[in-house]
């Protein structure tokens, strides 16, 4: 049994880092070189057809039909020439993953002679097949009539040679069926939002985009070692193994030296990120032993999660080459750090200004604050919804385990911002401020840059921090589409900007300055939201108690946490926005659910295959050959000499045949826990089940399975351990 096992180590042995060979010395010469972007465009496109869709992605419309065939024909032309022989549209759907469906350049001519051919109607719309997609209800399997539609927004890149462009997924009746398109009518909504308080400051400011810069986590095990653990194949974590006598207690990895092989891979990744106009910059290694860290220069979100999407697949094709395997999977090895994607947000207007940065006078300093305060009565008011966007099955192992943010969603500002927020609530009164009032309190305000500047400090427990002119949302895993969090972030803050200049806009009617308005109305929610800032350990016992006290929601139920989506708070900001309808949110809901219960429902099989298939055998075996042993003792010795001898070894065998026991009748439970489960009605009712009833088994069955690890002979253990997964780059 250990053959498999030890010809998986014996592979690892043949590997050599793979030289890379770089396009240029210089990034430039072939950055975005297929990405069909504005140099490609001017060089390829008609100055009207270039003119329609700078125009339709800035004002966020539509390309004119007519336009679209000459655009087409463009972007034929160009990928063509870069080695095209096929277009697809790459969309979204609600698995986590991204789909596409692979069409020729080929048609029939007039005269029924084969030709190269892509047309307008072809690059804005098709019709994919909708009926495998998840779509919480929306959608029969017998209806499979779905399309896709350009985003113009995001431009079309080549991938192998596929012609690849970035579309929205909805179904024939119009709901949307994936993650982009709530996504882009979120952007939307807090761009409207925002517009409308920036207009407070600076008249000049027509659009406020969002920015997203995220940081993907990664593991990377050889290819070998992964192919011989089914586990790791099947669901993407360890459900089995027991901790490596060494694994990150010496911080040692962490921004350690790059080993050989893994920096041939990351070069190379880097390479293809560039050629795809995808801004990596930052490569390190990061806490856990084999894990590591890729961050790009930030983007507008909507182009930033699309290039998350994008460089998830690129990562795995290059792993490949490398003989890699690349695990995405939020906590893959009990016991060590697992891994995020940490959601680095922020908005910046047309005039050059970023809103959650502060600047060089009072006026942009009370803007900072207005959008600073806005934001932090966002996420109090929807943390459940901000919360819901993150808890996934795989998520929720990582969360709150001291190594990543808990699912108490708190905001950390830092001292020196909080202190200025308290300044205003003790200075702003209901009566009107004098002119020396105003005076000191905006002096003060004046202040912040030189503040905060050294005085900022990143909170790595908190689940959202504010870093200096941006926030981060760390609780966001490795997995997942950002665009769920980043939906419910942006819908959040578009509703309290939109109430926040309706307050103020009362307040002046009433004949009160504008900027003593603001100071009033900030004053009220700084109050109002105080109990969502915390500067503190979140890993803490304590804080999860003064959490409580604050009446702060921590939900670790992944069903529980997603049924919040449909709160009344929750669909304020989804449906009120228009992000959604309560159709689709309703779905999606469902949609969340059904993954939750079928990623428990694979990993109660695969975990129950490999205990009675690969663990109990290779136990009973080690059994026999110490009763083999013990039975020779006693031929051997004296009674008196084979008791002495054989005590230990018996203790061992009834240790073996305890733990076999157990796991035999544990994994006979789950089976009859998940037989129950199954006859429920699908939705909440089977997922609360599942992660009630059968969930627990998982652990109960591991726990039996780590302690024979370490009592089975080494050379008989089926499995590659941890410290074999862990320690081989």
């Amino acid at each position: 049994m250990a053959t498999i096992r030890f010809k998986a180590l014996g592979e690892l042995l043949k590997r050599e880092a793979i030289p890379v060979v770089f396009p240029s010395n210089k990034v430039t010469d072939y950055y975005g070189d297929l990405v069909f972007n504005a140099e490609s465009m001017r060089k390829y496109l008609s100055k009207d057809a270039f003119r329609a869709v700078t125009t339709a992605n800035k004002k966020g419309l539509s390309v004119d039909p007519k336009m679209a065939d000459n655009i087409a024909a463009g972007m034929k032309a160009w990928s063509m020439e870069k080695g095209a022989t096929h277009y697809t549209h790459w969309f979204q759907p609600l698995t986590d993953g991204t789909a596409e469906k692979h069409d020729g350049f080929i048609d029939y001519g007039d005269g029924g002679h084969i030709i190269e051919n892509f047309s307008g109607k072809l690059l804005a719309q098709q019709e994919p097949d909708a009926s495998s997609f998840p779509s919480g209800g929306i959608r029969q399997t017998f209806e499979a009539r779905g399309y896709t539609a350009w985003d113009v927004s995001s431009p079309a890149f080549i991938v192998g040679t596929t012609l690849c462009i970035p579309t929205i997924f909805i179904a024939y009746t119009g709901e949307a069926l994936d993650y982009k398109a709530p996504l882009l009518k979120a952007l939307t909504a807090v761009d409207e939002a925002a517009v409308g308080v920036c207009q407070y400051f600076d008249k000049n400011v027509t659009k406020v985009h969002t920015n997203l810069g995220w940081e993907q986590e990664y593991f990377l095990i050889d290819e070998a070692l992964y192919q011989a653990r089914p586990d790791l194949v099947l669901t993407g974590r360890t459900l089995m193994g027991h901790s490596s006598s060494k694994d990150q207690q010496l911080d040692d990895h962490y921004f350690g030296s790059i080993p050989d092989r893994v920096t041939a891979f990351m070069m190379e990744l880097e390479v293809e990120c560039h050629k795809l106009g995808i801004p990596a910059k930052t490569r390190h290694n990061e806490v856990a032993p084999s894990q590591f860290e890729l961050a790009p220069i930030y983007e507008e979100a909507n182009l930033a999660n699309d290039h998350n999407q994008l460089l998830m697949d690129v990562m795995k094709r290059v792993a490949r080459r490398h003989k890699f395997h690349v695990l995405f999977h939020e906590k893959p090895f009990a016991g060590i750090n697992g891994s995020g994607k940490h959601n680095n947000w922020s908005l910046g207007t047309d005039t050059g200004v970023v809103l959650l940065a502060p600047g060089k006078n009072p006026k942009a300093n009370i803007q900072f604050l207005t959008f600073v305060v806005n934001t932090l009565m966002a996420v109090f008011k929807n943390q459940d919804l901000l919360r819901a966007s993150i808890l996934t099955a795989s998520n929720s192992h990582r969360l709150g385990a001291n190594e990543a943010p808990p699912s108490i969603i708190s905001v950390f500002l830092g001292d020196e911002v909080s202190r200025m927020l308290d300044r205003i609530v003790e200075e702003v009164g209901e009566r009107k401020m004098t002119p020396d009032e105003k005076t000191a309190l905006k002096l003060g305000i004046g202040r912040i840059p030189e503040i905060i500047l050294d005085n900022t400090d990143r909170n790595r427990t908190s689940p959202f921090a504010f870093t200096g002119n941006r926030f981060e949302f760390r609780a966001v895993g490795s997995s997942v589409n950002n665009a769920a969090a980043m939906t419910a972030l942006s819908a959040s803050v578009a509703v309290e900007l939109k109430e926040f200049k309706i307050a103020v806009d009362t307040l002046i009617e009433q004949d009160i300055k504008k900027d003593e308005a603001i100071f009033q109305v900030l004053k009220k929610m700084i109050i109002e939201c105080k109990a969502i800032r915390f500067n503190g350990d979140g890993y803490s016992q304590e804080w999860v108690e003064e959490a409580k006290k604050r009446g702060l929601s921590n939900i670790m139920s992944v069903p529980e946490s997603l049924s919040q989506y449909l709160a009344p708070t929750s669909k304020k900001s989804l449906v009120g926005t228009g992000v959604m309808t309560e159709v689709e949110l309703e779905a999606r809901v469902e949609v969340e659910l059904e993954k939750f219960t079928k990623k428990i429902q694979i990993e109660a099989r695969v975990l129950g295959d490999l205990a009675i298939n690969h663990i109990v055998p290779t136990a009973v075996a080690y059994q026999t050959k110490l009763i083999q042993n013990v039975q020779g003792l006693k031929n051997l010795f004296s009674n008196s000499e084979y008791e002495e001898l054989s005590s230990a070894r018996l203790e061992l065998i009834k240790e073996i045949s305890g733990h076999i026991s157990s796991i035999k009748a544990k994994v006979k439970a789950m089976i009859e826990a998940r037989k129950a489960c199954n006859v429920l009605e699908e939705g909440i009712e089977m997922a609360k089940a599942y992660d009630e009833k059968v969930r627990p088994y998982l652990d109960d069955i591991r726990q039996h399975i780590d302690k024979l690890e370490l009592v089975v002979d080494n050379e008989m253990w089926p499995l590659p351990k941890y410290r074999e997964l862990l320690f081989n780059n």
